[in-house]
């Protein structure tokens, strides 16, 4: 691996209501990407808990905390100094009386470059985050880390063709999405595997960057998370992935001068046709 490449690690796992329990289990993940040669490491959406979205309890409030107090983040950022490893950290946050689904980015000194919060929130049987959070305030973020710049959506931001676009319009040269998604409570026949997974295979192509994933497993009070945590190159191949029912890590190595090359060859920014978009985009 050159000094030119970014090696990309995707978490895998399953989480329960203990929350220290679960920081474990991702600092252990961490560590084994890190021992992979992975510098940016992903863990899934929300790991701090069971995704407790499912319904509408006000006792879930009272786990979310300010972003850089959360257990998650402090807990973290020792390791990501100790590894030198990018660490985005995905959190329940808490502002005041405004509440949010967030991520923290640490970079591998450990020191929380910002935060970013969720811009588009599902309201839906199994999904009732509208309940929880607050549609997100930023805007849209990319990171400049030690190892390349990095953009990130969470969960249902995947599905957003503008998310990727505008991270990718703001230098990013990797998107990765935190994710909690499995079965659908109101069609037992409705598997969204694959079309989730070919919606950011599609972002890869129209934006020529890499993209990976990471969802959580298991069976939570009859909800059922599917995995399949992949990476994708930037032709949208998947060149790592894992099943729908395993713990563990993926890692993939890309060069940098190679896409940031293949991405102007391509041509898809030079064409853009911004004159036309705009009384669409409203």
């Amino acid at each position: 691996m050159t000094d030119t490449a970014i090696t990309l690690g995707v978490l895998q796992g399953a989480f329960g209501e203990d929350m220290h329990a679960n920081i474990e289990t991702v600092k252990s993940l961490v560590r084994e990407a890190a021992g992979k040669g992975a510098q940016v490491i992903l863990p899934p959406e929300l790991f701090q808990g069971p995704y407790f979205c499912t319904s509408q309890e006000e006792r879930w409030f009272g786990t979310a905390y300010p972003a850089l107090e959360h257990p998650c983040v402090t807990a973290l950022q020792p390791l990501a100094a100790e590894l030198g490893v990018v660490i985005p950290v995905s959190i329940f946050e808490r502002d005041g009386p405004r509440y949010y689904n967030s991520m923290v980015m640490l970079d591998a000194d450990g020191k929380a470059l910002g935060t970013y919060r969720k811009s588009h929130i599902p309201d839906g049987p199994g999904y009732q985050e509208k309940y929880y959070f607050r549609p997100g305030d930023t805007g849209f973020k990319v990171w400049n880390t030690r190892f390349g710049r990095v953009g990130v959506g969470i969960c249902w931001d995947q599905w957003f063709p503008e998310t990727a676009r505008a991270m990718a319009l703001l230098g990013a040269e990797v998107l990765l999405y935190p994710t909690a998604i499995g079965s659908e409570p109101h069609d037992d026949s409705l598997d969204t595997a694959a079309r989730w997974r070919r919606a950011m295979q599609g972002h890869a192509v129209s934006n020529v960057m890499p993209v990976g994933a990471a969802n959580r497993v298991g069976n939570e009070n009859g909800q059922i998370f599917y995995g399949t945590s992949f990476i994708c190159d930037h032709t949208g191949e998947v060149v790592a992935e894992l099943d729908r029912a395993e713990t563990g890590v993926l890692t993939a190595s890309f060069d940098r001068p190679y896409l940031d090359r293949h991405r102007a060859a391509w041509g898809f920014f030079r064409d853009r046709r911004t004159d036309l978009y705009g009384p669409h985009f409203s």
